[in-house]
């Protein structure tokens, strides 16, 4: 039974007991389980507190995470060999070092090898991949110049000692010089072919739109780089944070030339799905051809046999189904 006096106090320990219906026993006195409820509300406050901490510092991380991403993005697109290249006639037979303005006022360097085959034979434009400088697209000049073709390689800004910074608007300024530097030179359209490397292939695309040549080859192309980056980079919001979009599918749904689609079938850093997705609104005809065995950075995806018969194949005629 609940025993209650009639006065009005604040209720002791011992009264704490007995209104809870329970009666202290002669080994536990009421101080000691008035403590213990006392130690267990602290501890379920500590934990409470521990998980705010731990919280908090799992947003500020992901926050910090997530400005370095969006302030250093193009550290990771874009990897340049900022060094000045050799001159032209120590890397490329029968090539010489020129000159493109871009519209913002840039000069670039580039090599040029004119077209040594009959009337009538191809210009091949080549837009490098994110990485490196034109040198190292030296001996897939040298290929396509021992079939005749005309070939510029150039480096974008801020590659191969040329000035300015990288940009998805900037490289298309680039792309824009070198193809008028061509057409200053009498390359006629119709024997104008875009080589795009990669990163260059969305390069090539988007200048395809508005200057269509008479094929375009694209070497490892992405649907658009948020695709890539997010294969890459799962844990982040790719998509969300990008500066510089570069959709190749989109600029393909808009292109009515022969595209042909070269690819490696091992390639660890565009998917041979990415490149086939790529391709797959295209306006005009299309060509795939599989590499096989081949990954992203392999010579037979630089110069290799396959690769340079796709050209030759493009640029014939018969690269397109």
């Amino acid at each position: 039974m609940i025993v209650r006096t009639p006065e009005s106090r604040a209720p002791t320990g011992m009264d704490q007991w007995i209104l809870r219906g329970v009666e202290p026993t002669a080994t536990t006195s009421p101080d000691i389980c008035l403590t213990r409820l006392n130690v267990r509300t602290g501890d379920q406050t500590g934990n409470v507190r521990r998980v705010v901490l731990f919280a908090s510092v799992v947003v500020v991380v992901v926050l910090l995470v997530l400005l370095f991403s969006w302030a250093f993005q193009r550290r990771l697109i874009y990897l340049p060999a900022t060094d000045a290249v050799p001159s032209a006639a120590t890397m490329l037979a029968g090539a010489r070092d020129v000159q493109l303005t871009t519209s913002d006022g840039l000069q670039l360097g580039a090599w040029y090898v004119p077209a040594r085959g009959p009337a009538g034979t191809s210009t091949v434009l080549v837009a490098n991949g994110n990485a490196g400088d034109r040198s190292l697209r030296a001996p897939l000049a040298q290929a396509l110049a021992s079939q005749g073709f005309g070939v510029l390689l150039f480096d974008y800004r801020g590659y191969g000692g040329n000035p300015g910074k990288p940009s998805e608007e900037g490289l298309a300024r680039d792309v824009r010089a070198a193809r008028q530097f061509l057409v200053a030179e009498g390359v006629p359209g119709d024997r104008l072919q875009y080589y795009g490397e990669s990163l260059g292939a969305a390069v090539v695309a988007e200048l395809a739109t508005e200057h269509p040549p008479a094929g375009l080859v694209l070497r490892s192309p992405f649907a658009d780089l948020a695709s890539v980056g997010q294969i890459h980079y799962p844990f982040l919001p790719v998509r969300a944070l990008l500066k510089d979009r570069f959709p190749v599918a989109e600029y393909v749904a808009r292109i009515t030339v022969p595209i042909t689609v070269v690819y490696g079938t091992a390639d660890s850093i565009v998917p041979p799905v990415e490149s086939q997705r790529s391709v797959a609104a295209a306006g005009g005809p299309i060509r795939l051809v599989a590499v096989e065995g081949a990954d992203h950075n392999d010579p037979a995806l630089l110069d290799g046999d396959v690769l340079v018969q796709a050209v030759v194949d493009q640029a014939s005629g018969s690269g397109g189904t």
